[in-house]
């Protein structure tokens, strides 16, 4: 090529790299976003929250739907006779009954299943998470009283007045058919205690004395489902409760805090035989 010929010259203008709209945000822009992802967020979380809560307040309802019908079926194993609910003990830790029992041991020490294996209700259902409410996020004690990491084995009691003749002060129902006053669609046969004050798998309940009603509560019930409780009726179904006023362990036998939480008292009564005759 000779090097005397003009150099080639475009006769287009000069190429220049346009911006395009749309693609930056400016900060402000930026900020806007942010907050209706807080808002959305904020309006989202509570509705999650609930239906966590209602999962965990299911599953728990499935559990005792699952002992109940072990409990129904030990009933119709042995001539209507109710299994025995004999391992009780004293909130001090003094044994009044180390007798059979649904369930021994005493929860608050188990560290493995063994005692849950031990219960007349296991040969029904071998699963041992079944005694377990997936809310109850309560942990064993170590022999001195240390709280340890792991997540108690039991979270339910068996009604007192259900097949106990170790508390001879207290009326009970040893046959299904004794079931009248209150019917089985009214006695609850399992429900959950209190995480601060479950102890042995016996649930106390305190009704009368000399035809006065009682107006203490035995064993305390649980109300970790928004301020709930779920049991189980010798009929075989279950029920989640609704508490008038939440549950705040002080000790066993605590009086009734106040009228709400009397008349919760007097629901819960109405689910245990009453009197003797």
């Amino acid at each position: 090529m000779d090097a005397r010929l003009p150099a080639h010259r475009c006769s287009h203008p000069p190429c220049r790299v346009e911006r395009r709209s749309g693609v930056a945000f400016t900060l402000i822009e930026l900020l806007v976003v942010i907050a209706v992802i807080a808002i959305l967020a904020g309006l989202l979380l509570p509705a999650l929250s609930r239906a966590k809560a209602q999962a965990l307040t299911t599953a728990c309802l499935n559990n005792l739907k699952q002992l109940q019908l072990c409990w129904n079926m030990y009933v119709h194993d042995h001539s209507d006779e109710l299994p025995p609910n004999d391992f009780v003990y004293t909130p001090t830790g003094s044994p009044i009954s180390n007798g059979v029992s649904w369930c021994p041991g005493i929860t608050l020490f188990d560290t493995t299943t063994t005692n849950i294996e031990r219960g007349l209700l296991f040969p029904y259902n071998r699963s041992t998470a079944i005694y377990h409410c997936p809310a109850d996020r309560s942990t064993i004690v170590a022999p001195d009283g240390t709280k340890l990491p792991q997540l108690r084995t039991r979270s339910y009691n068996m009604n007192g007045t259900l097949a106990c003749r170790s508390t001879s002060w207290v009326p009970i129902f040893t046959h299904y058919n004794q079931m009248a006053q209150p019917p089985p669609t009214k006695v609850f046969v399992l429900g959950e205690v209190h995480e601060d004050g479950i102890f042995d798998a016996h649930f106390g309940i305190n009704f009368d004395f000399l035809g006065v009603l009682n107006d203490n509560w035995g064993d305390l019930p649980a109300d970790r489902h928004n301020r709930g409780i779920n049991l189980s009726f010798a009929d075989g179904h279950v029920e989640h409760w609704k508490w008038l006023a939440p549950k705040k362990f002080i000790a066993w036998g605590q009086p009734a805090a106040n009228d709400s939480d009397l008349r919760d008292l007097r629901r819960f009564q109405e689910g245990v035989r009453p009197s003797f005759e």
